[in-house]
């Protein structure tokens, strides 16, 4: 079959227009190489620089081609009509058949080349990047990236001695983009981009931005990978998602690194794979009762320092437990077991490593040129610039790539704050204000506004969840009524308050009552996640459990104390890993999780009382159905100062039980707390965090109280009820 033709004359290139291909700065080398005419009138010129002799081959005849003069490594020549091969043959006399990319058309259609141009192709990762295909007859890898301002682009690797001349690419009109079908690359090839600026000067080589895969680091090419074909087996949960992602499901995170969860110090202490995770990971979330796992970034990275959050791959999810494939693995045990993938991304800043976007094609590309708008003093990293309509783009288009082809089901974005804002952590004169004079980031908040839009509408089911840590207004509402559209935002406040409590001595814990109180006055504002992340036990933090004070048989009775109070309080709910069984020590992202104190009875007592608080929270629809309306919460004592004591009632939207969360943050015991309730009758008790088999000293109401009727704390019955010291307690009405 006759393939497509260059549409250049078959008349011989000019000397200057030989010399950019051998000199590697031709911006149309398609010009030059390859096929031109037709017929008799036919010609191939094709580079290599390492053959003595070039022929091209035409259904097992050879056709010489002649050395172009004065173009060391240039050949060209009348070859028939037909497909060809190029035969070498080097001083050596050894020989090499290989096929000439030049002989092939282009791939992208010109919808694509449109859409990409305008900056509003919603599926960049469909058309940029390496895709293995078949074109015209044979297989290989289609290459594309977007460099607007490089004079040239190639595609290298050891498949071209890592030579930038061998495969320069096409450029796509004004679009920015270059192209180019490599026959006989596959999977695992590894890739980088040479890209010679706009004013002549050679870049570093560049990772794909679009990369599908990448090499261990600290190697840094790009691998060929090929995404399609994956077999899922999760249609029951993609069916049935939405109603458990949506506000009034019962949402309870389990926040996990996969690179330190666990490791297998028999081998290396290497961390998990992904399809190890896959076993190991997912059992135990499922066991814990959660009902979403959240996986710190998955995007590929150089420095494992960063957790994730300085990704330079945003489309390959990182080889260091294992290939994309192997990821879906993940994805998909945790569904078939009913879990929920969420996944931290990261559009708020990028790295400065020279493989990466940093100055992409010799000009600002990704990021602003301007320091004071596209610099992070925090964490000396590059911001995108949102403004300019194809960054946008990109990540928008990102964000629907993790959740189309990875069925994954939320992303929590990291650092808003510091995205809304242009003076975020600057000092006067560090930052420019907006158009308006203002601080506001008005491309920032189009971006995300974009994003959310996008992937609530071409995606069903799905949470997206800010990392917010400022009062900026309307989050959580939705982009036609002006605000962000997120599906929740992370309380940072109520997660700062009611720790700082905590850390209190429970003699002072009465001047700071307003503390556990004072989240409720904005509790249904946003639709809120109760975050106890991992930031909360990093950098001289310390654990949840040395937050609390007292003695160690104390600390662990504040933490269930806590967590009890936490699981009551409205609002969905995260914990970060290690916290479930009060890890003694910070977080170390180099080492496990402390698996052996986590056997300890006492440890493991901190365990149990997390998983039954997961099951209590998602059997008992008054617990989390309007976790984010205000009907659903009443305060019946929020002012005993004094015995530092707090109760209130959680309802459901019908005639559902009542639940009555009664906490108790002194160490004194009150053996007969008189409670107010909101019905006359039998409550159960459901949860006291001062049972023995949670490691306490089991004080409690026998399974339950009985209420009478008659006023008391705005409610129109009341039991008295043994309150434990240092203990929530769980009641739920009968009946």
């Amino acid at each position: 079959m006759a393939k497509t033709q260059n549409s250049h004359p078959a008349s011989a290139a000019s000397p200057e227009a030989y010399r950019s291909i051998i000199e590697g700065r031709s911006d149309d080398p398609f010009a030059v190489l390859g096929p031109h005419g037709s017929g008799k009138d036919r010609t191939v010129t094709a580079f290599d620089p390492g053959a003595a002799s070039l022929a091209a081959v035409v259904g097992g005849t050879s056709h010489p081609l002649e050395p172009v003069e004065g173009a060391a490594g240039l050949f060209s020549g009348p070859v028939p009509e037909g497909d060809y091969t190029l035969r070498g043959t080097g001083a050596g006399g050894e020989t090499w058949d290989v096929e000439d990319p030049y002989r092939f058309g282009p791939v992208m259609g010109e919808m694509d080349e449109y859409l990409l141009g305008e900056g509003t192709h919603q599926r960049i990762w469909q058309v940029l990047g390496a895709h293995v295909m078949e074109h015209e007859g044979e297989r290989g890898t289609h290459f594309a990236i977007w460099a607007p301002s490089a004079r040239r682009v190639s595609v290298v690797g050891e498949f071209n001695a890592w030579d930038g001349r061998r495969a320069q690419m096409r450029r796509r009109g004004s679009t920015g983009v270059w192209e180019i079908f490599l026959p006989g690359i596959g999977e695992g090839a590894a890739y980088k981009y040479e890209i010679l600026g706009a004013e002549g000067q050679l870049q570093p080589l560049k990772a794909d931005p679009v990369g599908f895969g990448s090499e261990h680091p600290p190697q840094t090419s790009s691998i060929v990978r090929d995404i399609t074909g994956y077999g899922w087996h999760d249609q029951d949960w993609m069916d049935s998602r939405e109603g458990r992602n949506g506000r009034s499901a019962p949402i309870s995170v389990y926040e996990a690194h996969l690179g330190s969860w666990k490791r297998i110090a028999e081998e290396g202490n290497r961390p998990l794979s992904y399809k190890e995770a896959a076993e190991q990971l997912v059992d135990y979330v499922h066991d814990m009762g959660f009902t979403h796992i959240e996986l710190m970034p998955v995007s590929e990275h150089p420095f494992d320092g960063s957790w994730g959050y300085q990704p330079v791959g945003l489309f390959a999810p990182t080889i260091r437990h294992g290939p994309p494939h192997e990821f879906r693995d993940l994805v998909d045990a945790a569904h078939r077991k009913g879990l929920g993938m969420i996944l931290d991304w990261v559009p708020g800043h990028f790295p400065s490593d020279k493989h990466g976007l940093e100055r992409f094609d010799g000009t600002a590309l990704y990021e602003h040129a301007d320091p004071r708008e596209g610099f992070h003093q925090d964490w000396n990293t590059l911001i995108y610039n949102y403004g300019r309509i194809e960054v946008c783009n990109f990540l928008v288009s990102n964000a629907l790539y993790w959740l189309e082809e990875y069925h994954v089901d939320g992303l929590r974005v990291d650092a808003v704050a510091s995205m809304l804002y242009r003076d975020y952590s600057r000092a006067e004169g560090e930052w420019v204000p907006n158009k308006d004079g203002g601080r506001e980031n008005y491309e920032a908040i189009a971006m995300l506004q974009k994003m959310n839009t996008m992937t609530y509408g071409e995606t069903e089911g799905v949470m997206t969840v800010a990392e917010e840590s400022t009062s900026y207004p309307g989050v959580s509402a939705p982009v036609h009524t002006g605000g962000l559209g997120f599906g929740y935002k992370w309380n940072m406040g109520w997660m700062n308050d009611t720790l700082s409590y905590m850390a209190k001595d429970p003699l002072y814990r009465k001047h700071h009552h307003h503390q556990m109180t004072f989240g409720l006055h904005y509790a249904f504002s946003e639709n809120f996640i109760l975050p106890i992340s991992h930031d909360e036990v990093v950098h001289g933090k310390g654990s949840m459990l040395t937050k609390m004070p007292g003695n160690e048989a104390e600390k662990l009775a504040n933490l269930r104390a806590y967590y009890g109070f936490m699981w009551g309080h409205p609002g969905k709910k995260l914990l970060f890993m290690g916290n479930e069984f009060a890890q003694p020590t910070e977080w170390n992202h180099n080492a496990q999780l402390d698996w052996e104190t986590a056997a300890k009875p006492q440890h493991d007592g901190i365990r149990r009382l997390v998983r039954d608080l997961n099951t209590l929270y998602r059997a008992e629809p008054s617990l989390h159905a309007r976790d984010c309306e205000e009907d659903g919460f009443q305060w019946i004592e929020a002012n005993d100062a004094d015995h530092s004591t707090f109760a209130w009632v959680r309802r459901n939207f019908d005639a559902s039980p009542e639940v009555v969360v009664v906490s108790n943050f002194t160490p004194v015991e009150h053996p007969e707390y008189r409670v107010g309730l909101p019905a006359a009758g039998k409550w159960r008790e459901a949860m006291n965090t001062d049972a023995g088999v949670y490691g306490g000293g089991n004080r409690g109401n026998m399974g339950g109280v009985t209420a009478t009727s008659g006023e008391w704390q705005g409610q129109p019955a009341s039991a008295t009820m043994v309150l434990p010291p240092l203990s929530t307690v769980i009641l739920v009405r009968e009946g």
